[in-house]
């Protein structure tokens, strides 16, 4: 597989419904499960599908009229990815530059602090 680069959003919007997907998922499942919601026309949808596969995201077969399409990158794989790149660039490569940034904007629960307290000491041990 090529380098692993950051998806557009209606590219990441596919993916999400391909990975929570039984396989093989075809343009019809992708229309059904978020097109109509997002109300784009099949053939956006197709073109999204086709970019997935030249990015190397998803792996795709022809039957019949239809095409089948298998994911190529795991859900986690991609969201490893993501987390690692977003955490370089908005936080200086610091996980405490982001949990202080989540703290300051109050974004943290007293039982998200708790978890990751214990996170941390599962970690330790």
């Amino acid at each position: 597989m090529q380098k692993m680069k950051k998806l557009p959003d209606a590219e990441f919007e596919i993916m999400k419904v391909v990975w929570s997907s039984e396989h093989p998922v075809t343009t019809s499942i992708i229309m059904e499960k978020l097109g109509y919601e997002k109300e784009w026309l099949i053939q956006s949808v197709v073109t999204l599908m086709t970019r997935l596969v030249n990015r190397g995201f998803l792996k795709s077969e022809k039957n019949g009229k239809e095409r089948s399409y298998y994911p190529l990158v795991e859900r986690e794989d991609y969201l490893k990815f993501e987390t690692s790149m977003f955490i370089k660039q908005y936080h200086e490569n610091s996980f405490i530059h982001l949990v202080n940034t989540l703290n300051d904007d109050k974004a943290l629960s007293s039982k998200d602090i708790d978890e990751l307290v214990e996170w941390l000491k599962e970690r330790k041990e």
